[in-house]
Order: structure tokens, then sequence, then C-alpha cells
């Protein structure tokens, strides 16, 4: 499905990814952790072929990058960024972005077929935003964007679904809905790879979790083999304890005595 094997990447002259190895499986849904700048993104672009590495090799859904065209497995890939949002036309119809997800296209410039048009207002009534389907883009919330985009990504029932930071600038309450929602949806992509640094995004539909630290994977496996006060802590540099609760981790730092 996806393997990285002894992957680097160098950017003027200083190594973002070190040696990283990962192998995930078919219907393994994974979330990457780590802190800001530790290259849990620059993993995820390596997937999607938007870099490639220094050294070392990247194979996705069964194609080895560099010998393969990246449009052709770009059509089985589902992707939410908020570089994406930015790249959105913002005065398109809600529906109509979402359309666009069934052939990976930013925007049509040709007819629609009628039943991609019916699908898409269907994934946005499952996502309970009809009612917006034929408002502009760029008038949705930070929320609703997120929901519209998530629509987009499962159109076309990916072989994959990559969602990097997708709660970022959410409040709480969007948050938790977005995340019910792809708990709800998720499987509907046969694997998941979601990228936070926010533990407590770590939803009931999450089989397996990896830890990136300074650039290497520092654990990888079962989440509840990962996700533990010992690996975290090192990670994080904080002394943190998890609580599990509904198969989600909970954490808090010692001494602290407030959970987050």
């Amino acid at each position: 499905m996806i393997r990285l094997q002894q992957v680097t990447w160098r950017r003027e002259n200083r190594d973002i990814l070190k040696g990283v190895d990962l192998d995930i499986r078919q219907g393994e849904h994974w979330v990457i952790l780590g802190r800001n700048g530790c290259g849990k993104t620059t993993i995820l672009e390596m997937i999607n072929g938007y870099l490639f590495p220094t050294s070392g090799t990247v194979e996705v859904l069964g194609h080895l990058y560099g010998r393969v065209d990246l449009r052709e497995v770009r059509k089985r890939i589902g992707y939410i960024s908020q570089s994406l949002v930015e790249k959105m036309s913002l005065s398109d119809p809600v529906w109509e972005v979402v359309a666009t997800g069934q052939y990976a296209y930013l925007r049509f410039y040709q007819k629609i077929d009628p039943a991609v048009v019916r699908k898409a207002h269907d994934m946005l009534e499952r996502l309970g935003i009809a009612r917006l389907a034929n408002q502009p883009f760029g008038t949705l919330s930070q929320g609703e964007r997120k929901k519209a985009l998530l629509a987009r990504a499962l159109m076309a029932e990916p072989d994959l679904l990559i969602m990097d930071e997708p709660c970022s600038g959410l409040d709480l309450y969007e948050r938790e809905k977005l995340l019910a929602d792809l708990d709800r949806l998720g499987g509907m992509a046969k694997t998941v790879l979601y990228v936070t640094h926010h533990i407590e995004e770590v939803i009931p539909l999450f089989t397996h979790a990896a830890i990136v630290h300074d650039g290497r994977i520092a654990a990888a496996g079962p989440k509840r083999e990962v996700l533990t006060g010992e690996t975290l802590s090192r990670a994080y540099d904080l002394p943190i304890e998890v609580e599990w609760a509904y198969d989600r981790p909970w954490i808090r730092t010692r001494g602290a005595g407030a959970r987050t």
C-alpha cells in the first residue's frame, strides 16, 4: 500500500527527513503525530508525489515513484490540506468543488456528468451541509469548508485518503463535528493517513500511529502500543501521562494537573 524505505530529504544543507522507514497496509488507518517542524507534512508530500527524496524509495498503491505517471496515482488518492483550500476557486458553488474530487481536478472546464452532480449532492447530504450546495465556496466558514473538502476527497471512494491537519483553525465544536464525520465516513477509503500534532484528534477510526521526532520515525505500530506516556514524553520533550476513554487517548503533563 505505502512503503517508505530509508527516505532522506535535504533542503539547504539541512536534513528534514533522516532515514524514514514506514510500511502501511491496505485497511489500516494511520495517524502521524509530532511537534511542529518535525517532518510530518514532508512525509505526506512525499507520498503525494509533490516532493522527491534525496535518497531512498517511495512506493504508493503498488507504484514505485520515479517509474509511474503520478497523475494516475493521484486519481486514487483523496487529499485535504490547507494548501488545497488556497488553490480552490472561491467563486465556484460548493457542489461543483465537491464534484471535482471525482476526477482529482481543481476546476471543471467541460460539461459535468449528471451522475457526478447527483453524487456530489449526495455527499453533501451525508455530511449535513446540503443546504450549502449552491453557495460560493468562499462564503463558507472554516468548519464548513473542511466538511466540503472531506466530501470532495471521498467522491471517488479513494484507495487512500490523506488529511494534513484538517482541524487546524477550528474551534472545539467544529473540530469534534468534523472528527465525528470522519469517524463515520472514513471507512469509504481503503486506508486513511491523518497528520496532526494534537493527540486528542486520535479517534476510534485510527488503527495505527506513527510518531515523528526530529525527522525520524520514533515509533510506529498499533495505536495503543505507540501512544504511551513513555513514547510521547520522549517525542514531545515533556513528562506526559496518557489515559484512554472511548477508544481515544487523552493526555496530561505530570505536575500540570490539567487534561488536554
